[in-house]
């Protein structure tokens, strides 16, 4: 039994988040009082009202109403919004909410599209927008995940050495494609070294960049080898003269400018023929055809290694590859509008393809992929901040506060450097926004972004790192790296291999050296239990395991003992000759704490301190 000495400093209430240590002390842990944690509601149902209420009742003081469900946020009636906030304001309770799990970057397993992001954040403010009648007077804490797709990058820590990627995420930005490049080991290069992600990306780059020019040139190649077969088919050209090549090679290209602009013409000059030439002519014209096909496809192929190179130059600001496509870019385009006019120009048309091959070859490869990861922070972080800057506006000194939360460690962004990252980025992109189209002062702009735009974090969600070899230092690490950013702390345990919602301490999570990290920047976070899995299994209350854990105070003043203590407690209830304490006490409490009313972390449904037995 921890032994604590404690002096009566007056009746400061329990369930009042001021009262209680609040530090990480060696012998007892980091101590969380009752007025500091928050019940989760069932997720599940629209009925929020009801589900706020029946928490009420059992004398809790902060609840956080779920919306989680796309579907069901929207069956929410706006009635019940107004209604919760008029329990508020009767009995004093905190509100925060869980918003719905969306993808805000605009990532599909289709692909990526703006309008899939900008449809994702008009679905993300009218949630906002809604919540707000929850607490019209303050700053509500709404929280949405950063991801709800599968982690981008496989990190590894083997038993013994450094991390170890596996394979990273990649996305073309320009079709909205993505997949994954593996890392294995290179036996040809460097025998048995495993390539940076950096130097693989490049090298893929690279290399796919090289396979299209060599692509395009094959189809511009075989359309003028199909052209010089065509027409001088069954001709020795050995035995031609340079004028009669070049007179034949016009005859069959007027004929292919017939057949395409004036058939009426053709048709009229094959008649005049004898029957084997017009034979030979019209193979000669349906070889031009085919010619041409291949030539319009080699052109179109160009034309989009074109387009992608301008716009990597662009976006890179890369002015000397900038100068050469705009040079080839003058020269091409007469002969491409004369070859528009005449389509005999075939030769022309596939020369010049040829001649910007060669320009588009020394440049250098266009950055078609990059990483997922910060495709998805840049995107993610477009949503994040314009939410909150749609806040700001609206709801000025009021606006409800955007905490990122990080997902199950085997999703997209669910590390504390990818949060940070994301955060720092969305907080960056609010304050240009609000200096360039609210003409505030960028001062006033940080500080508006710092304080609307922070982090929820889920110390069950990282703990599931483990699954990939880490350990409890691992997850205290992960915990210091976002501890600044943090305005909330969702609270459940598990093992690290999978998404269960545990009370706390039934589990392996650091909860309280995490806990003691975060209260060294923010001491006033709400820490909601999270534990769907045990109240769908046992039915009762996570609150007295998760006070227990916290090793909570039992009474409202600054005394021992606390809940992790009850247990060797017990004893006193059996003291004076071996008899029991008064007959009236047990029919009140019983004779244990299973009895106690719930706000206290008993579980005697019906009694609590807002209802039950009336006074006599």
């Amino acid at each position: 039994m921890v032994n604590q000495s404690n002096f009566y400093s007056g009746a400061n209430y329990g369930l009042d988040s001021s009262y209680g240590a609040t530090e990480y002390e060696s012998t007892g842990g980091y101590k969380v009082s009752a007025g500091d944690l928050s019940m989760a509601v069932d997720p599940r149902t629209a009925n929020q009202l009801k589900e706020v209420f029946n928490k009420i009742s059992t004398g809790a003081k902060n609840i956080e109403v779920q919306g989680i469900s796309p579907e069901v946020m929207e069956s929410i009636p706006e009635q019940h919004l107004t209604e919760i906030n008029r329990l508020k304001k009767l009995t004093g309770m905190n509100l925060t909410f869980h918003g719905p799990i969306l993808e805000p970057t605009g990532l599909s397993q289709q692909g990526w599209s703006e309008a899939q992001r900008e449809q994702t954040e008009r679905q993300m403010w009218s949630a906002v927008e809604r919540s707000h009648k929850l607490d019209p007077d303050g700053n509500l804490v709404v929280t949405f995940h950063s991801s709800a797709l599968p982690e981008f990058t496989e990190v590894t820590k083997p038993k013994k050495g450094e991390l170890q990627i596996s394979k990273f995420g990649v996305i073309n930005e320009r079709t909205g494609d993505f997949g994954a490049i593996p890392l294995r080991k290179e036996y040809l290069r460097e025998k048995g070294k495993i390539p940076e992600a950096k130097e693989e990306l490049e090298r893929h780059n690279k290399q796919r960049w090289e396979s299209e020019l060599s692509d395009v040139g094959f189809l511009t190649q075989r359309a003028d080898d199909v052209i010089e077969s065509s027409i001088f088919r069954g001709e020795d050209l050995g035995k031609m003269k340079k004028e009669e090549i070049v007179q034949k090679s016009k005859d069959i290209q007027e004929l292919f400018k017939w057949a395409q602009k004036k058939p009426e013409k053709y048709e009229s000059a094959l008649n005049a023929m004898e029957e084997g030439q017009r034979y030979i002519t019209e193979k000669n014209v349906d070889a031009l055809n085919y010619a041409d096909a291949h030539a319009r496809n080699s052109y179109l192929k160009f034309q989009n290694m074109f387009n992608e190179a301008y716009e990597n130059a662009e976006k890179y600001e890369d002015k000397g590859a900038l100068n050469k496509l705009d040079r080839l870019r003058k020269e091409s385009t007469p002969i491409i509008k004369k070859y528009e006019e005449d389509p005999s120009r075939i030769i022309e048309l596939t020369n010049t393809v040829d001649k910007g091959l060669g320009v588009l070859g020394s440049l250098k490869a266009p950055t078609a992929y990059r990483p997922i990861k910060e495709f998805a922070i840049d995107k993610a972080s477009d949503t994040f901040s314009n939410i909150a800057l749609n806040g700001y506006k609206k709801f000025k000194d009021t606006a409800p506060i955007i905490s990122i939360e990080n997902p199950p460690a085997n999703q997209g962004l669910a590390r504390a450097e990818d949060l940070r990252s994301l955060v720092k980025e969305s907080r960056k992109k609010f304050v240009k926004n609000a200096v360039d189209k609210m003409g505030m002062s960028e001062s006033s702009a940080k500080k508006q972004a710092e304080k609307l735009i922070g982090v929820t974090w889920d110390v069950g969600h990282i703990n599931m790192i483990r699954k990939f070899g880490y350990d409890d230092k691992d997850v205290v690490k992960e915990t210091k790296k976002i501890a600044p950013f943090v305005k909330h702390v969702h609270l459940s345990d598990n093992f690290g291999l999978d998404h269960t919602e545990l009370p706390m301490g039934m589990g392996n999570v650091p909860t309280d050296k995490m806990l003691a990290e975060i209260s060294k920047f923010n001491n006033n976070t709400r820490k909601v239990i999270e534990a769907g899995n045990w109240y769908e299994h046992f039915q009762t209350s996570p609150l007295t395991e998760t006070l227990e854990a916290f090793n909570s105070p039992i009474y409202s003043m600054k005394m021992a003992p606390s809940w992790g203590q009850a247990q060797s407690n017990y004893g006193g209830y059996f003291s004076g000759y071996g008899k029991m304490l008064p007959e009236k006490h047990f029919e009140m409490y019983g004779a244990g704490f299973s009895n106690l009313p719930t706000e206290l972390g008993g579980q005697m449904s019906g009694t609590s301190r807002v209802s039950g037995a009336p006074i006599e």
